[in-house]
């Protein structure tokens, strides 16, 4: 782990570099991997080399926090704190997610119905301003306002350079038990009570279509009589409706849908065992995936695909959070209307009204769920581009949810300023970006630049 003076020392080279620039365009972060998934319209952009902001600091067995910069990638993160009995308090699926994207975004796991969502674990936050000044924001400093306006801006309030979090014991396994359940409502009350249960450490589940729906409990043990390998020729996600009680390693656990993208190896033959043998080990997880989703956006592959076959594709890539007494409601309409499956379940704790993130608004003491479908929805009859992602952003609406936006994003400009509190961020950016260096929150995300 590097030292305190070790970061201080990044921040003055940093701030050499900001002395020396001219602002020339709006400020974006240059990035190796990034988990959007959103075409982007790429302008002239300032880019910002963070790179080397990437380093574990310290680590707290006993407070059970950790202090650590901005671009650090969870698999480092989590490998630094299983190394002394620690892990984040809540994990995002995907082993190249930052921890500084994490904040800057919205981040959710197995953790969530106890922990809440990424942010709602972090302690203090070191951000760098669009203007180039480097402030601390806690939930009891004079920086309050943008600790808790910080998450789901996406970069349009600045970076973050270094965080604290929360962290939790782990052992050394973990025990899951999949319950199958053919009707949804008894799906939905079974995993409120699994949410209620002291003994539950991780809750999730998979709807593979209509009266086919699996809820995941897990909880950490000492022992194991043997742990599953889910990391080359054994599917994670099949063995759902296969083995009742399974054991993991607590490392193999954390990252068990990594290794096939939850399901979305699948477009890309990955899922074969042929093609798993030739692709390696190495090379079956999110890492692989996300440069071929790159490679095909880029170059139009599946498009060309589909029109040579007579179709209209969309990608339909959402994660959304509905009330639990709506989800019922929400997972029958995205059945019938959308059609995609599998989908994943993963239950929030509910809000604390004394500590609500203003863009992300949950109403306080409601538990929410969130349905998280990635998949591509093709039609014989054309549609207006965004045809089912608006269909879904308006049920969202209607159900009293909210969606997250890592991918695109369809809002008109008075249904966003109303879901996310925009009357609020202006205020947030005219404190903390008044030269306007940054893009717009709704320019970046429904604008896609």
């Amino acid at each position: 782990m590097a030292a305190a003076d070790d970061h201080a020392a990044r921040l003055d080279r940093l701030r050499a570099v900001l002395a020396a620039a001219q602002p020339s365009a709006p400020l974006g972060l240059a990035k190796r991997t990034s988990n959007l998934f959103r075409d982007r319209t790429e302008g002239r952009k300032q880019r910002l080399d963070l790179g080397e902001f990437h380093h574990v600091l310290r680590i707290d067995t006993t407070g059970c926090w950790v202090d650590v910069e901005g671009l650090c990638t969870y698999e480092a993160l989590a490998d630094a704190t299983l190394a002394v009995g620690q892990m984040p308090a809540v994990v995002p699926q995907l082993r190249t997610i930052t921890i500084g994207g994490a904040a800057a975004g919205v981040g959710i796991e197995a953790t969530s119905f106890r922990e809440g969502l990424v942010h709602d674990t972090l302690l203090e936050i070191e951000v760098l301003l669009p203007g180039g000044e480097i402030v601390v924001a806690t939930p009891d400093n004079a920086h309050r306002d943008l600790f808790y306006g910080f998450p789901n801006s996406y970069g349009t309030l600045g970076y973050v350079l270094r965080l604290k979090a929360r962290t939790r014991p782990v052992k050394r396994f973990v025990r899951v038990e999949h319950r199958p359940f053919a009707d949804a409502a008894a799906f939905f009350a079974a995993l409120d009570a699994a949410c209620a249960d002291p003994a539950s450490d991780f809750v999730d589940g998979v709807v593979f279509g209509r009266g086919d729906h699996v809820l995941s409990v897990a909880r950490f043990v000492d022992d194991a009589p043997q742990a599953s390998d889910y990391t080359f020729e054994r599917i994670y996600w099949r063995s759902l409706n296969t083995t009742p009680v399974d054991f993991l390693t607590a490392r193999d656990y954390l990252w068990r849908w990594d290794t096939d993208w939850f399901w979305c190896s699948k477009n890309v033959g990955a899922q074969h065992p042929l093609v798993r043998r030739l692709l390696g080990r190495e090379r079956l997880n999110s890492r692989t995936y996300t440069k071929i989703m790159r490679l095909n956006s880029r170059f139009g592959l599946t498009r060309a695909w589909a029109r040579l076959r007579g179709v209209h594709p969309e990608s339909v890539i959402q994660d959304v959070d509905i009330p639990l007494p709506r989800a019922a409601e929400f997972l029958d309409f995205l059945l019938a209307e959308i059609g995609i499956v599998p989908v994943w379940v993963c239950p929030i704790r509910p809000t604390d009204p004394a500590h609500a993130f203003t863009l992300y608004p949950l109403t306080p003491g409601v538990r929410y769920v969130n349905f998280g479908f990635w998949d591509v929805v093709n039609a014989r009859e054309p549609h207006p581009p965004g045809h089912f992602n608006r269909l879904v952003e308006r049920k969202v609406i209607e159900l009293g949810g909210i969606k997250s936006l890592y991918s695109e994003s369809y809002f008109p400009r008075d249904e966003f300023d109303r879901a996310y509190a925009m009357d609020r961020y202006r205020a947030l950016k005219a404190r903390y970006d008044p030269q306007h260096r940054a893009l717009d929150l709704y320019d970046k995300v429904v604008g896609r630049r």
